[in-house]
C-alpha cells in the first residue's frame, strides 16, 4: 500500500441512496481513515418517486445523505431506475469521478450503461477498481445466454483488483467466474444494527398496540412476511401453505399470518385469503423505514420463501435478527448459507418445496418459547454481520491494492 500523509480517497459508485448502504458509507467516512465520496446515479429514495414494485410513491424517512460526501451526476435516461440496462445513464459520471482524483473506485454492480462506461473508461484506467455485488449460483441456469454472460463477466472482472464478498454463496460465485482467491475479501452484507437494536424496546411496545388495532388476537403466534408482494418472493405460495396447516390442537392459540407491504400480488393474496382475512390472515400497507423495528417486533417468525436467482441475499433477515426474531428462508436466498444456523437462528427449506415449508411452519408455531430463545441467539449471531466487519474487509482490500501515488 502507498503510504501518504493524506488519507486515501475512495470514490464509490452506487445506483441510488438506500437504507442499507448509505449508513455504511457514513460509517466508512467516519471510522476508516479514508476520504470517501459517493457518486449516486439516481435520486430515488431522497426524492419522492414511484416504486414500480410497491405500487406507491414515497421518500425514505431516515437520513441517507448525512455524514459523508456525495454527488449526483445527471441521469439522462428517459426511464430512470434499476429495472433495465439504460435506467442508469449518466454521461458526466466519468468526468465527475476523474475530477475528484480518487486513489481507488468501489463499484456496486456492473449491469448498467454508466457502470460499463466507467469500467471501460480510459480516463480512469490508471485507478484500481474494487467490486461489490451479491450475485450467487444457488439457482444455476444452463442456457446459452447464461454461459455467454459468464464469459462477459470474466472479461469485465479483469478490470478489478479486489472483490468484496458479502457471503459464502457470493464468494463461490466469484470463484466460479475465475476470480483468484487472493482477490476476494469478506465484507459481509449488513444493515444498521445499532439503529434496530436501540429501537427494540420501544418497538416491542408499539407492536403490541399496532397488532391490537389491526385485530390480531392476543397471544397468537405471528408468521410475518414483510416486503414486496412479488413473484420472486413467493408470498402466495406461503399463504397457501399456511392455509393448509392443520388447526392447532388443545388450548394453544391458532397461529396467524401477517403481510406487511404491497405489490402486484396483493389482490391475489386477498382473494386467496378470502373469509380468513381478519381471522388468521392480516394485512398492513407499506411501512417506511422508521416503522420497520415495529414491523419486525410484530412477528414471532419472519419467512422469506423466495424462488429463483432474484433473492441475492434478503437483508430483511438481518433486520429481523437484530430485533431478536428467527427466520425461515428458502435455499435460494443468498443469506441462507450465512445467517441461518439450522434450528438455532432459524431454518432453511429447499426452495419450492412447500410441503417442507409447511412442516417447518407447524414446528415453529408449536413452541413460542423456543422461538424466543432462537431470536436471542439470532440477535447475538448477527453481530458478525456489521458495518465494522464490512469496513474491515474493505480496508484489507485497500491495503493490498497496487495504488499509484496520489497527485493530491
Amino acid at each position: 500500500m502507498i503510504t501518504s500523509k493524506q488519507p486515501l480517497k475512495l470514490a464509490i459508485l452506487q445506483s441510488h441512496p438506500t437504507q442499507y448502504f448509505s449508513p455504511w458509507f457514513r460509517h466508512i467516512a467516519q471510522n476508516s481513515g479514508l476520504e470517501v465520496k459517493v457518486f449516486y446515479l439516481w435520486d430515488f429514495g431522497v426524492k419522492e418517486t414511484a416504486d414500480i414494485d410497491f405500487k406507491i410513491s414515497f421518500v425514505w424517512d431516515i437520513p441517507l445523505l448525512d455524514g459523508y460526501q456525495s454527488q449526483f451526476p445527471p441521469n439522462r435516461s428517459a426511464d430512470p431506475g434499476t429495472h433495465h440496462f439504460r435506467g442508469l445513464d449518466n454521461p458526466a459520471a466519468v468526468d465527475a469521478i476523474s475530477a475528484w482524483q480518487p486513489d481507488a473506485v468501489l463499484i456496486f454492480g456492473y449491469c448498467y450503461v454508466t457502470h460499463l462506461r466507467l469500467i471501460l473508461s480510459p480516463e480512469l484506467s490508471h485507478v484500481p477498481f474494487l467490486f461489490r455485488g451479491d450475485s450467487h449460483e444457488l439457482f444455476p441456469k444452463a442456457s446459452w445466454h447464461y454461459h455467454l454472460g459468464g464469459l462477459v463477466r470474466r472479461l469485465l472482472f479483469r478490470r478489478f483488483q479486489a472483490f468484496l464478498a458479502v457471503g459464502k454463496a457470493n464468494t463461490q460465485y466469484f470463484r466460479e467466474v475465475g476470480v483468484p482467491e487472493s482477490k476476494i475479501y469478506r465484507a459481509p452484507h449488513c444493515v444498521d444494527n445499532l439503529r434496530f437494536q436501540s429501537a427494540a424496546e420501544q418497538a416491542e411496545k408499539d407492536a403490541l398496540v399496532w397488532k391490537k388495532e389491526i385485530g390480531i388476537p392476543d397471544g397468537a403466534p405471528v408468521i410475518l412476511f414483510a416486503g414486496k408482494f412479488e413473484l420472486k418472493k413467493c408470498p402466495l405460495n406461503l399463504l397457501k401453505t399456511f392455509l393448509a396447516l392443520p388447526p392447532t390442537s388443545g388450548s394453544r392459540p391458532q397461529p396467524v399470518i401477517f403481510y406487511v407491504g404491497g405489490g402486484s400480488l396483493e389482490e391475489q393474496l386477498r382473494k386467496t385469503a378470502g373469509s380468513m382475512i381478519g381471522k388468521t390472515v392480516f394485512f398492513a400497507p407499506f411501512q417506511n423505514q422508521s416503522a420497520m423495528p415495529k414491523v419486525y417486533a410484530s412477528g414471532d417468525l419472519l419467512v422469506l420463501p423466495s424462488y429463483g436467482r432474484g433473492e441475492t441475499w434478503g437483508l430483511a433477515i438481518n433486520e429481523a435478527m437484530n430485533m431478536a426474531r428467527p427466520a425461515i428462508v428458502s435455499s435460494h436466498c443468498g443469506c441462507s448459507l450465512d445467517l441461518i444456523l439450522q434450528g438455532e437462528t432459524g431454518w432453511v427449506f429447499p426452495a419450492g418445496d412447500w410441503s417442507a415449508l409447511g412442516k417447518l411452519l407447524a414446528q415453529a408455531m408449536s413452541d413460542q418459547g423456543k422461538l424466543k430463545s432462537m431470536g436471542l441467539r439470532a440477535r447475538e449471531y448477527i453481530a458478525q454481520f456489521s458495518f465494522d466487519f464490512a469496513t474491515h474487509g474493505l480496508l484489507q482490500a485497500m491495503q493490498n491494492l497496487k495504488l499509484k501515488p496520489s497527485s493530491n
